[in-house]
């Protein structure tokens, strides 16, 4: 029977992965910085301490989903946080992995690692530019020493970079936007017809699993979403029907945003994120037989 190894299992993907896991027969063990009831859990608090070997004992498969990942502009106030947390702990668990016989390393990272805002495309993983802030460097730099790791030893490393998810239990600008909605604040946006890519937290748990398996993944990178085109205004039509809310006839004018983005860099970085393109391509996934379930409209409140 496999043995699993799961870090990051009490935030939003990991509890998903979890819940995955539990309706297979095998093992699982969690590193977490304190015990998860009703699984084997080896203590370790990734920013201040080293990872015990113990917790590698036996296993077949990591997976990598804890991290560093809070999102504000002037991240280099917390560099360091970003270097200890998403590439030295990334790295000493791989090579703890790789002399303990670990067959499988599957690391969870983020499209921010291909690069930021300014594509006028859709992106691929062919398409590398500089990472997107200290955070998309972080994870870059984390990449780049897995796929080395892997390169140089038996163990298959897969890297997955899931677009924006969203989901039970979601947090960040998606459960902002939405109790905006709810609380009358958030404005009707324009429609840019930009295009952003989504992917549901149960379909890349499934992804996950898939290129954990998929020997075709060994020392790839796998882009993640939905294979949805969706506009920011299309994301705010859905909340509204999610919450049951009439969808305005009217919309804030886009010159309204530009005139608000020059008031500060971290305003203009903000108008960025909401309004602009954010589109990539799961082909590469596909290629492996992944096929998303479902979709932003499929939703309901609970799902946010």
């Amino acid at each position: 029977m496999k043995k699993y190894l799961v870090t990051g299992s009490t935030g939003f993907i990991g509890k998903r992965l979890l819940s995955l896991l539990n309706t297979i027969e095998c093992d699982i063990r969690l590193l977490a910085k304190s015990k998860v009831n009703n699984y084997e859990t080896v203590i370790c608090n990734l920013e201040k301490e080293k990872i015990s070997k113990h917790a590698l004992e036996s296993v077949d498969t990591v997976f990598h989903l804890a991290g560093y990942a809070h999102d504000i502009q002037d991240s280099k106030k917390v560099e360091n946080l970003y270097r200890v947390i998403n590439v030295d702990a990334t790295v000493n668990l791989a090579k703890l992995a790789v002399e303990s016989g670990v067959k499988r390393f599957v690391f969870i990272s983020s499209v921010k690692a291909g690069g930021g805002l300014g594509y006028e495309k859709c992106i691929n993983e062919s398409d590398q530019n500089e990472p997107e802030g200290v955070y998309g460097q972080s994870k870059r730099k984390a990449e780049l020493k897995l796929l080395s790791i892997g390169s140089k030893s038996a163990m298959h490393v897969s890297i997955i970079r899931p677009s924006l998810v969203y989901g039970p239990g979601v947090k960040g600008n998606l459960q902002l936007m939405l109790s905006g909605i709810k609380k009358g604040w958030f404005p009707p946006l324009p429609d840019t017809s930009n295009r952003r890519s989504m992917i549901h937290v149960d379909d890349l748990v499934q992804a996950i699993m898939l290129v954990s398996e998929d020997k075709r993944a060994d020392g790839e990178i796998f882009i993640a979403t939905d294979g949805i085109s969706y506009s920011s205004r299309d994301i705010y039509n859905t909340m509204c029907g999610v919450i049951g809310k009439s969808i305005p006839k009217w919309t804030v004018p886009k010159a309204f945003f530009g005139i608000i983005s020059l008031t500060s860099p971290f305003m203009k970085y903000k108008i960025n994120k909401l309004l602009k393109d954010e589109y990539y391509s799961s082909a590469k996934l596909e290629s492996l037989g992944f096929e998303a379930k479902k979709s932003l409209k499929d939703m309901n409140e609970s799902d946010f």
